[in-house]
C-alpha cells in the first residue's frame, strides 16, 4: 500500500476537521457551516474557490501547467435527519441530525488531496474538486448541474467514491458498469365509496383494492422484467382510514413506494406497469386510481475508460487489494447527473467492519478514520495520473 508522506503528514488534521464535521452535521441545502469550512480551507491552500452554486456547494480548482484536460472529482458534504444514537466524543451536536452515511468522511478525504496536490503540484492539466449539497434525496448534484457546474467548471471526466463497510479499510472496488440503481418514486390515490363496515355491499371498498394491488406489486420483478434484469419495486407508504373509527370503510387508500432499476428500459417497464396495475386493480373493483410517478435520480453507471483510468490510480495506492468484482448497490446516488455531463466512475472505499452491525443510514453508524490515508491518496494519485505532468524535454 502506498500514502505518501505528505497525506500521511496530514493525517492529524484530517482526522480533527472529520470528527469536527461529525460533530456538527448539516441536511442538505444547510451546509453553510461544513462549506464555509471547505472554502476556506481551500484558499488557504491556493486553490480558486467558486461558492454558492445550489445555494451552498463549493468547487475548489486548481489548475498547474499546461496541460489541457480537465477532471472533477465530487464529494457529498450533507447529513441524515436521524438522531445519532451511540456514545462518542464527537457524536453529534444537533439533536436529530447525524452524518449516518460517512460525508463527513468524503468531504474530509477531498480536501485532504487538495492540499496534498497544491502543495506537491506535479502534474499538468485542471482539477476541480467538487463539494455537493444535498445528496440524500434533495436534489444536490442535479441543481448544480442545472445551475451551470460543467458550463463553469467544465470535465473531461468525472470521480466519485463512497465509504463502503465490509470492505476493509485497504480496500477500494472499482468495477465498470452499473453501480447504483436509479431510485424514482410512485403514488397511488385508490378512490372507492365509502361506507359502514358491515354493510360493504352499499360501498366501494378502496382498502380490498389495495390489497389486491399490493400482492400483484411483486409480480412485476418476477414476472414482467426480464428476470436477468435487477429490478426493485417496493410499497411504503400505505394510509387509509381512522384506527378510531374501525366500523369505517374509507374512501381513499393512498399507497406509496420507490423504484429501482440499472437501465433506463426497466427504469420505463417499472413506470408503466405499476401504473397498469392501479388501473387494472382499480376497473377490476369498480374504483377509480390516480397515479404519479416520480423520476429522482438515474442509475449510476461507470464509463469503460474513466474506469480503467481509476483501476490504474488505485492500483498505484491499494496495489493488490483492489476489487475489480463487486456487487451494484439498489441505493441510488446523484452523481448520477455528473456521470451523464462527463465520462464517470464510482469507487467504493473499504471503511472496515460494521462496528456492531451497523450500516449505513444507521443511528451508530460512523466513518472509519482509518481510512482517510487511503481514500485521499487514491484522489491524489488519480490527478496525478490522469494529468500526467509530461518530462521536460533537454535538448543534446
Amino acid at each position: 500500500m502506498s500514502i505518501p508522506v505528505g497525506i500521511k503528514d496530514d493525517l492529524p488534521f484530517l482526522t480533527a476537521l472529520r470528527r469536527d464535521l461529525h460533530a456538527h452535521p448539516e441536511l442538505g441545502f444547510e451546509e453553510k457551516r461544513t462549506a464555509g469550512i471547505v472554502a476556506e480551507i481551500l484558499e488557504e491552500a491556493g486553490i480558486t474557490v467558486h461558492r454558492g452554486l445550489a445555494g451552498t456547494g463549493v468547487v475548489g480548482t486548481l489548475q498547474v501547467g499546461n496541460g489541457t484536460r480537465r477532471i472533477g472529482l465530487r464529494a457529498d458534504m450533507d447529513a441524515l435527519a436521524m438522531p445519532e444514537m451511540a456514545e462518542r466524543p464527537y457524536k453529534s451536536k444537533s439533536p436529530g441530525k447525524m452524518h449516518a452515511c460517512g460525508h463527513d468522511g468524503h468531504t474530509a478525504m477531498l480536501i485532504g488531496a487538495a492540499r496534498y496536490l497544491a502543495a506537491t503540484r506535479v502534474f499538468s492539466g485542471t482539477v476541480h474538486f467538487i463539494f455537493q449539497p444535498a445528496e440524500e434525496g434533495r436534489g444536490g448534484a442535479e441543481r448544480m448541474v442545472e445551475e451551470g457546474l460543467f458550463r463553469l467548471f467544465p470535465c473531461d471526466a468525472v470521480y466519485g467514491l463512497h465509504n463502503m463497510p465490509g470492505l476493509s479499510i485497504d480496500e477500494i472496488a472499482i468495477v465498470q458498469g452499473p453501480q447504483l440503481a436509479s431510485s424514482d418514486s410512485w403514488h397511488v390515490t385508490f378512490r372507492g365509496v365509502g361506507t359502514h363496515g358491515a354493510k360493504p355491499h352499499l360501498g366501494r371498498d378502496p382498502i380490498t383494492a389495495a390489497g389486491t394491488f399490493l400482492s400483484s406489486l411483486q409480480t412485476i420483478a418476477g414476472r414482467v422484467v426480464d428476470p436477468l434484469q435487477p429490478a426493485v419495486v417496493s410499497a411504503c407508504f400505505l394510509q387509509a382510514g381512522d384506527s378510531k373509527a374501525l366500523n369505517v370503510i374509507p374512501d381513499i387508500v393512498e399507497i406509496g413506494g420507490t423504484a429501482r432499476a440499472y437501465t433506463p428500459e426497466v427504469r420505463d417497464q417499472l413506470e408503466t406497469e405499476i401504473g397498469r396495475l392501479a388501473s387494472g386493480t382499480a376497473a377490476m373493483y369498480g374504483i377509480s386510481a390516480d397515479y404519479r410517478f416520480e423520476r429522482r435520480i438515474p442509475p449510476v453507471v461507470n464509463d469503460a475508460d474513466a474506469t480503467a483510468r481509476a483501476l490504474a490510480a488505485a492500483g498505484s495506492t491499494f496495489g493488490e487489494k483492489v476489487r475489480t468484482i463487486f456487487p451494484p448497490s439498489t441505493a441510488g446516488d446523484d452523481f448520477a447527473f455528473f456521470a451523464e455531463n462527463a465520462p464517470g466512475c464510482y469507487a467504493w472505499l473499504g471503511n472496515g467492519p460494521a462496528v456492531d452491525g451497523a450500516l449505513h443510514h444507521n443511528t451508530a453508524y460512523d466513518f472509519n478514520d482509518g481510512a482517510l490515508g487511503y481514500g485521499t491518496a487514491y484522489w491524489a494519485a488519480l490527478v496525478e495520473r490522469e494529468l500526467k505532468l509530461e518530462p521536460a524535454f533537454n535538448a543534446a
